[in-house]
């Protein structure tokens, strides 16, 4: 019995796909019987054009294989993702042509990796589960210049319609999501398992006693992507300026809004703010233990008020206050889910000062937040929610 697996990013590639996936096929491994195989296809690390790791382009594991396939050289553009997208759609064809599998996974943001695997399940006759990580067909009518969302959205809608009729089982990543797809697809049951904390994260979870960052400049982390959702050049410049003297912020990653950040930035004058690449998850966790804030800022477009950002459960999990420039659902998970957070209005200056001076610098551990969100369990209830796929010869079976 053989399961494919397609994710567009896999370890060591830095993405909350990638997490996500390995955190699921670690389940399914727990899952599955003796005979059966999992075969893995992805691409060889990718996302940061600022941050490379080495990986084979072939693994072999008791149960597992994992293809890496190669991409073009890109950075963050639109037409540079989609050949590196065709690259990948071509490669997971070749590895696919003349195989058999009894189910098809797909986890997607952008919605291509899942019409990919609509596309792989019908030529495979096996049955597809789609893990929903974004609603694509929203943020391009956001983020997409006005004529250009007008003339692709009929195109987009219609895949989307194609890849959802084709899954079997649909999980959407943040239960904001259900409104927009209970709308457009009523009559359907929909899972719902969200992004988690993983183990790394849980090891460095603080102690049971309160520690007080104290009166100095305090250090505000900001670690992820810098891209249009994020906006960060839209907020940071203001930001650092008003708190010159009080706030040393630190933003860990890359995207293709960055450069224009660092020119915000320069242009506003600030000294108060160091950019630095991508860095692997030791790394990164070291940077959040040594902060005294952590901060994330989405742009203010409507599809951003359904997404619940993967980041908000590491920041949690590491205890540290967390200041927030989101709405929508995430805002209303924040205020219900995590103490000593702050909540306010995307790109609003003055709602972000205001939301700051209500947070008290303090590390305090969050043992009711992590006992629920914890990444092993959640993924344990999605690896049998896949397994039982209606079609797939795993349903009502036990390993």
């Amino acid at each position: 019995m053989r399961l494919l697996f397609l994710s567009f990013y896999y370890p060591p590639d830095l993405s909350a796909g990638s997490f996500r996936s390995v955190a699921l096929v670690r389940a399914l491994l727990d899952r599955l019987p003796a005979h059966a195989h999992i075969e893995l296809i992805t691409t060889l690390p990718n996302r940061y054009s600022t941050f490379t790791s080495a990986a084979p382009a072939l693994e072999e594991h008791p149960r597992l294989t994992v293809h890496r396939v190669a991409l073009p050289a890109h950075k963050s553009g639109m037409v540079d993702q989609s050949k590196a997208f065709l690259a990948y759609a071509r490669g997971a064809m070749a590895l696919c042509k003349g195989k058999r599998y009894d189910l098809v996974y797909a986890t997607s943001s952008r919605l291509m990796t899942g019409s990919l695997g609509a596309l792989l399940a019908r030529r495979l006759k096996a049955p597809l589960y789609l893990d929903i990580r974004d609603i694509f067909v929203d943020t391009m009518k956001d983020v997409l210049p006005g004529k250009l969302a007008w003339a692709s959205k009929p195109f987009l809608s219609a895949l989307e319609r194609w890849t959802l009729g084709t899954a079997r089982r649909v999980n959407l990543v943040s239960p904001g999501f259900l409104p927009y797809f209970q709308a457009r697809y009523p009559g359907r049951d929909w899972s719902l398992f969200s992004n988690g904390i993983d183990d790394e994260f849980l090891a460095a979870a603080p102690p049971d006693a309160e520690q007080p960052a104290g009166e100095r400049v305090l250090d505000v982390v900001y670690a992820g992507n810098m891209g249009e959702g994020q906006g960060l050049h839209a907020i940071l410049p203001g930001l650092a300026r008003h708190f010159r003297g009080r706030l040393h912020f630190r933003l860990v990653g890359d995207g293709g809004r960055r450069a224009q950040l660092e020119q915000a930035l320069a242009d506003a004058g600030c000294d108060n703010v160091t950019l630095l690449d991508p860095v692997n998850r030791e790394e990164l966790i070291g940077l959040y233990q040594s902060a005294d804030v952590l901060f994330l800022h989405l742009n203010d477009y409507p599809a951003f008020k359904k997404v619940l950002p993967s980041k908000l459960f590491e920041y949690a999990a590491l205890g540290k206050p967390v200041w927030a420039g989101v709405g929508g659902y995430a805002a209303r998970f924040v205020e219900e889910h995590i103490d000593n957070a702050a909540v306010f209005a995307p790109c609003d200056l003055d709602a972000a000062v205001r939301a700051f001076e209500a947070l008290a610098p303090v590390t305090r551990p969050r043992p009711e937040f992590v006992a629920r969100f914890r990444r092993d369990a959640i993924m344990a209830d999605m690896a049998e929610d896949l397994l039982a796929t209606p079609g797939s010869p795993w349903a009502g079976r036990t390993p």
